[in-house]
């Protein structure tokens, strides 16, 4: 694993904005001023699927009465190197524990799922100074992976140099790309709930992984690091060598166990 493998630059700053957008599901209509949301809103940021959360993924909320104010986390937020379990009034409680925020606003809250959960059915509420939403219940699982997007259809990935895969700066048949999700699973070492960590974690279900690189199961010798992403909780990132007979904008699906992310997500190649 090379000096390449774990940069990030500019592709982090866009990919950490990304953390806070979205097309949320249709709101519901809150009868109060309490925060209102459903199971169904609760989803991976990444897929926007309520079925894919897991251990240490970066999930969104989407509602109404979330919170008063926009805040998205800065470096003054931080405490003892890790992500907020607080921000702007609000707190978000899994099986009864806090869990670190990214972002929160009246109708999203982007949120890490605990790294320290086990798979199972687990109770959910949003806390606003003091005022409890609903209890809702989510499930997670061992893994619900799911890529990015720069552009609809196209996965966040980067050239080895992290520089940005666009149609403009494709990737080519042989080279070696970078490619950035969430929802992969726990990872060996745990880097802790919410703790920015700058040391490179696998995902602890290796044995189960597969990369499908246009409907072909890539060479395990070709997979070179699937793991967090060092500095961004939550974010993960598979970097790959791209085989060399390659057909344009091949489809890439990661599977893990029974765990696929999306079809039909792609990356520009020529």
């Amino acid at each position: 694993m090379g000096s390449w493998s774990l940069r990030l630059g500019r592709a982090s700053r866009l990919l950490q904005a990304a953390l806070i957008l979205g097309f949320p599901p249709c709101a519901r209509t809150a009868s109060s001023t309490a925060p209102d949301y459903s199971a169904a809103g609760i989803v991976n940021s990444a897929t926007y699927s309520a079925g894919a959360l897991a251990p240490n993924t970066i999930a969104s909320i989407y509602g109404t009465n979330l919170s008063w104010d926009t805040a998205a986390v800065t470096s003054a937020d931080l405490a003892q190197g890790a992500l907020p379990t607080a921000l702007a009034g609000v707190r978000v409680f899994v099986a009864g524990l806090e869990a670190s925020l990214y972002y929160v606003s009246p109708q999203q809250i982007n949120f890490l799922v605990r790294s320290d959960l086990r798979p199972g059915d687990m109770d959910l509420f949003v806390a606003r100074e003091g005022t409890a939403g609903p209890h809702v219940q989510i499930t997670v699982h061992d893994a619900g992976p799911g890529f990015y997007q720069w552009d609809p259809g196209m996965i966040a990935a980067t050239h080895a140099d992290g520089t940005v895969i666009t149609k403009d700066h494709p990737a080519h048949p042989g080279e070696v790309v970078v490619l950035y999700g969430t929802g992969l699973g726990r990872t060996d070492p745990d880097p802790g709930n919410g703790v920015i960590s700058m040391i490179p974690a696998q995902i602890e279900d290796l044995a189960d992984l597969q990369v499908l690189v246009a409907g072909a199961v890539l060479d395990r010798g070709s997979v070179y690091y699937t793991g967090v992403t060092p500095g961004t909780p939550g974010l993960y990132q598979v970097n790959l060598k791209l085989p060399a007979h390659l057909t344009s904008d091949p489809e890439i699906q990661v599977v893990i166990g029974g765990a696929a992310s999306p079809h039909n997500l792609r990356i520009p190649v020529r």
